[in-house]
């Protein structure tokens, strides 16, 4: 994303006068006499302490197992060993965290946010130094071209590809091959792999040739930069290993360093996940300016990020964070924009970028100006390095789209070698200066931190890279100039970002049945159908990880590329389901051919006709006397009883199971958003579902069915003002009387305002009440725009009254649906309560089902900005909980010293409230939006956005595409069951419970629901027809990330022994002051190893391997994990600590 809009303002400043922190003063020397005598005796004291070593490990551990091991590295990485400072227990390391020197919150807690004016560098101060800092380590500079590609952004990827990424490739390959001393990074394989699908044999040649000899080098490797705040980590995942996978099988390298310069904020997420795939280091850039000025100031910019629940230090990856404004050239060099510009060769006039807007533009080096152009750019690079503790500095040179020509990659090359010639030609300038990659730069820097001590006293640190501050937490909201802070991208766009979960659910439900069809099946038959598949599973892949670039899923591209990203998620939703039906019809023995030519004879139960239109429920309407199948797929890894639903033509109807017993069901009147016809003519049907683990069960609706009960009508109750609500048949109608009304299960009432319609109140059965206070309003936002959200003033309530009220009551599920009358003439917004009685002790019984429909369409929602707020009883000191990409946890405070739009943050997938009395308040969502807690015991969601204006940060147009959508909630109010943390003492996260988790999986990985296209004889009765692969479910807090085989079309020419399937599995962390089993059916934990040689039935695992979660590395210690992970993999049992996720490489045989 480019910053090219909005660099004027930034020109001219004032220079107030502060001094930057001199340099930490270094150990002395040990004295010499100490020094003599080890030399002197160096070989005796050396193999005297190997001897002992070597008993003492012999003796402990008994005589290491050979491993058998091949690194995809060709340089093993320099990790210390991470070892605790002190023994933690398991116990009370899971209840400290981690111990670090920096956390974010402190930061947060301690800087004013005053927006101080630093001079030419407006967000900083005057940088100085003293001369004498570099006279015993000199300044080694890394100069770092790059060009920043957006895989989507203004123009659509092909697009993109087709005007400038092509061009930017042949001319790194052509202008590196000249002289071995220019240098590149690249990071977007999205781009690469097409540039290397159009390439000449000559330039793939010569592109391999630059990643050997190290001119050129993969930086992140993933299909795009992702975002950080609604990405979800499975998709992050995906998108990182397709990237890394393609590059590792096509050029043979697997990065290590990455480098995420446009994010607009960081997640430890990614720390994590890097750290588990192999990575060394990282660089970001986008952190709020305040923040950046506090790390700057005590030289902390470089650091050891740590996850706040890691006691033990194995997941510590080394950070660089850039100091400034932007990663353009003159925010690069140095603290001073206007300096730095003239040192940016592309701007120099007949090139096609704009002039610099300081007034002094660059020029061409030659002999002549060579001296003085040097020393400005040197004093650039001091003055930068004061900012960090080592002398290795990074310099950054490039921007977005940049090296398009060869005239323009020979201007920057041409010109700085001049530059560099002459400091290199200085000796008395104590400072060597070149091109280098991010490899060249960590590689030097930790080589100078291993020789030179800059730990601070007191300091924790790392035990992987000494001299460096430990640091934990994450850079929401991030805020690049005064009150701009982007916390609206978290919402732009929310159709698409809903649209991306269900690509990423369907995605990982299709991996499943690839890899269970070609696990349980006998015949090399029934490799037709997912080899056959292979290039359309490929391509699903790609659409998933591309729609995760930063200007993807954050919805902050020009409306043809929304539109180019949710066509290629269209067609590949279409061809995933297609696949399934066709994958559930050879595993229920439905489907003799196994081929992939002939029809499915399943259709999904939704259906989309059109990339920007929701799903449509598909009808079911069996003539008399016949029998529609229905088969339900359950994608996780426990049994799910579950009351499910779909839709009718007629109410007279009975459910049969796949045993053709009888099947107690409700049947209800479909409601819609349209005032003048609320009713659609259709019906709901709902019934109970039971499905095992990854498995499938079919039931039947049938017409005419003798012997077992129709389904059973709902009651309906109306409240409207007008009195045209017609009672549709074959229900019975009463009116509503009073000011509230309930409904309720077993476990809990709701109580709702009658005249607004609106949710009050939930009642438990066990005596705990929770105020909910429901509230839908409006925030006015003249400045807002897709990365921006900047209010004007708070936001106001926009019910008026009910409108029309319907409430159906029925065995199964009872509901309120609201249509209701707004201070707009049209109204923006109907919503459904919903509870359910399933099961007993059934996790859908525990829940509040809201689901709002949207239409923020037409002028009448110019500049609006949807929320519903719930108003709670819970004491929260505004601090909330949201998860980071519905991984982990973070602990949300909402601060005076920000503004309103500062204390927004990402909710990927969660966000709760809790009391001092342990009374805790949870919405689930399906898509990530915004979340905030502006009032104490208040939580206030972001549903949608309407915006005019663009908010000046280079995309050029507003958000005005909305779509009509739906989203919905799951609701849990609980209470502690011993004591809990108190929010307002404790800065660490706090972690959902066991049914929380639970509810959030169900939510997020619902049944994938198929219907038969052509109904059967009801008389004719099939055979039971169910799948059931797990030879028991597996403990409630493991779940499985993905079950695939990666690469399907090379399936039959893999040899078995090579592990040709791929488990991933995540231990989630839950809080034990809740239910331990979760008040649902919950039989296990994984306390106890699980045993993955005996996890399936009918389906054999012959050898199992641990590996990266890019799956490139099987030397897990190199990934932080501790040691028992990689043996015990091959053993069978499999003990995966809590948070911790762990993928293993399998060989699957019926």
């Amino acid at each position: 994303m480019a910053f090219s809009s909005r660099r004027g303002g930034w020109a001219h400043s004032l220079l107030p006068s502060s001094n930057s922190k001199s340099k930490i003063p270094r150990k002395g020397r040990k004295r010499t006499f100490i020094k003599d005598f080890f030399l002197a005796n160096f070989f005796t004291i050396g193999l005297s302490l190997s001897i002992i070593f070597l008993l003492f490990v012999t003796f402990r551990y008994g005589v290491p197992k050979p491993l058998a091991f091949k690194s995809t590295n060709s340089r093993l990485p320099k990790f210390r060993k991470s070892v605790p400072r002190k023994p933690i227990s398991p116990e009370v390391a899971a209840a400290s965290g981690a111990a670090v020197d920096i956390t974010t919150k402190d930061l947060y807690d301690k800087i004013e946010f005053l927006d101080k004016d630093g001079g030419p560098w407006k967000q900083g101060w005057v940088v100085n130094y003293k001369g004498n800092e570099w006279d015993s380590e000199k300044l080694k500079i890394f100069v770092v071209p790059h060009s920043h590609n957006d895989p989507g952004w203004k123009l659509t990827v092909e697009e993109y590809y087709d005007r400038q990424s092509r061009h930017i490739l042949d001319t790194i390959v052509e202008t590196l091959s000249k002289d071995v001393r220019r240098k590149f990074i690249w990071e977007e394989m999205s781009y690469l792999e097409r540039w290397w699908r159009d390439a000449s044999s000559t330039k793939k040649e010569s592109f391999i040739n630059l990643v050997q000899n190290g001119q050129l080098e993969i930086v992140g490797g993933g299909w795009v930069m992702n975002d950080e705040a609604n990405s979800h980590y499975f998709a992050i995942i995906e998108q990182i290993t397709e990237g890394n996978m393609w590059l590792n099988e096509t050029i043979g390298v697997v990065p290590k360093n990455s480098w995420a310069i446009d994010p607009f904020g960081y997640s430890p997420t990614m720390a994590y996940l890097l750290r588990r795939m192999g990575f060394e280091n990282m660089l970001i850039q986008r952190t709020h300016y305040e923040l950046k000025k506090e790390l700057s100031w005590n030289k902390n910019l470089e650091y050891i990020w740590r996850q706040s629940w890691d006691a033990e230090e194995t997941t510590d990856i080394f950070v660089h964070m850039m100091p400034f404004y932007s990663y353009d050239v003159p925010h690069t060099c140095g603290p001073e924009p206007a300096i730095c510009c003239q040192f940016d060769f592309a701007r120099m006039r007949g090139f096609m970028y704009e002039l610099c807007p300081w007034g002094e533009h660059p020029v061409e080096t030659n002999q002549e100006n060579v001296q003085a152009r040097a020393l400005k750019l040197l004093d650039q690079y001091k003055k930068k390095s004061t900012l960090y503790r080592t002398n290795t500095l990074l310099v950054p040179l490039g921007d977005d789209f940049r090296y398009i020509s060869i005239d323009e990659a020979e201007a920057q090359f041409r010109n700085y070698q001049l530059l560099f010639d002459y400091i290199n030609s200085n000796p008395s300038l104590n400072a060597e200066a070149k091109f280098g990659t991010l490899e060249d730069y960590f590689h030097t820097l930790r080589d100078e931190a291993d020789r030179i001590n800059y730990s601070r006293p007191g300091e924790i640190g790392s035990g992987q890279v000494g001299g460096f501050p430990s640091l934990s937490g994450d850079f929401f909201t991030y805020a690049d100039r005064q009150l701009d802070y982007w916390s609206g991208y978290y919402v732009s766009r929310p159709f698409f970002k809903a649209v991306d979960r269900v690509l990423e659910q369907t995605l990982r439900a299709s991996e499943m049945l690839i890899a269970l069809l070609l696990a349980s099946c006998h015949r090399a038959q029934c490799e037709k159908l997912p080899t056959g598949f292979a290039y359309k599973l490929t391509a699903a892949r790609r659409n998933l990880a591309l729609f995760q670039h930063h200007d993807g899923v954050t919805g902050t591209a020009k409306d043809h590329v929304v539109e180019d990203y949710g066509t290629r998620m269209h067609t590949s939703l279409q061809d995933l389901q297609i696949f399934m039906s066709k994958a559930i019809e050879v595993l229920l023995g439905i489907r003799q051919e196994k081929s992939d030519q002939t029809p499915a004879q399943l259709e999904p139960a939704q259906v989309r006709s059109k990339y920007d239109i929701q799903p449509t429920h598909r009808v079911i309407n069996p003539p008399e006397g016949s029998a529609q199948s229905v088969v339900l797929f359950n994608p996780l890894e426990r049994t799910r009883n579950e009351v499910v639903m779909v839709v009718v033509t007629r109410p007279d109807v009975t459910v049969l199971a796949s045993n053709w017993t009888c099947v107690k069901s409700q049947v209800s009147p479909e409601l819609q958003h349209d005032k003048s016809k609320i009713f659609t003519g259709k019906h709901r049907l709902h019934w109970r579902a039971s499905v095992p683990a990854l498995g499938l069960e079919t039931y039947y609706i049938a017409v005419g069915f003798v012997g077992c009960e129709k389904a059973k009508p709902a009651k309906l109750k109306f409240a409207t003002k007008s009195n045209h609500l017609p009672c549709p048949a074959p229900y019975s109608c009463s009116k509503l009387e009073g000011d509230t009304a309930e409904i309720q299960n077993r476990h809990q009432t709701l109580t709702i305002d009658v005249k607004l319609g609106l949710l009050q109140k939930i009642s438990h059965k066990d005596g705990l009440q929770s105020v909910v206070g429901e509230e839908i309003g409006m925030y006015s936002s003249w400045g807002s725009g897709a990365y921006l959200f900047k209010p004007t003033g708070d936001a106001q309530p926009i019910i008026k009254g009910a409108g029309q009220l319907v409430i159906s009551e029925g065995p199964l599920m009872q509901e309120v649906f609201s249509y209701p009358k707004t201070t707009m003439e049209k109204t923006p917004i109907s919503h459904s309560t919903r509870i359910y009685n399933g099961e007993k002790n059934s996790i859908q019984e525990f829940l509040v089902e809201k689901e709002y429909h949207i239409e923020l369409i037409g002028q009448d929602f110019n500049d609006k900005e949807l929320i519903v707020r719930y108003k709670t009883d819970i004491d929260n000191s505004r601090i909330f909980y949201s998860d980071l990409n519905g991984f982990q946890m973070s602990r949300r405070e909402t601060y005076d010293k920000i503004p309103l739009q500062g204390n927004y943050y990402p909710m990927p997938s969660l966000a709760f409230m809790q009391g001092p009395n342990g009374h805790r308040f949870s919405v689930h969502t399906r898509q990530s939006l915004g979340a905030a807690s502006l009032k104490n015991g208040w939580l206030e969601i972001m549903l949608d956005r309407r915006l005019v204006r663009d908010d000046d940060r280079g995309l050029g147009q507003g958000v005005m595409d909305n779509r009509p959508m739906n989203v919905v909630f799951h609701i849990l109010a609980e209470s502690n069951i011993s004591s809990t943390s108190n929010p307002v003492s404790n800065p660490l996260p706090l972690h959902p419970s066991l049914l929380s988790h639970s509810v959030g999986a169900h939510l997020n990985y619902p049944f994938h629901g198929f219907i038969a296209k052509k109904p059967q004889e009801s008389a004719v009765q099939h055979p039971s027809r169910y799948f059931s692969p797990l030879a028991s479910p597996l403990p409630c807090d493991l779940h499985i990330v993905t079950l695939k085989v990666p690469r399907p079309s090379k399936y039959s020419q893999q040899p078995p022994e090579g592990s040709r399937f791929v488990l991933m599995l995540h231990r989630r962390k839950w809080d034990s002051s809740y239910c331990r089993k979760g008040r649902s059916q919950c039989s296990s934990i994984a306390d106890e190893p699980v045993n993955l040689f005996s996890m399936f039935k009918g389906i054999a695992v012959l050898n199992a391997r641990a590996t990266s979660l890019n799956l490139l590395h099987e030397n897990t210690e190199m990934l932080g994990y501790n040691e028992q992970v990689g043996e015990t993999a091959q053993e069978g049992p499999v003990i995966i600590s809590p948070m911790e996720i762990q993928a293993y490489k399998l060989e699957l045989r019926p």
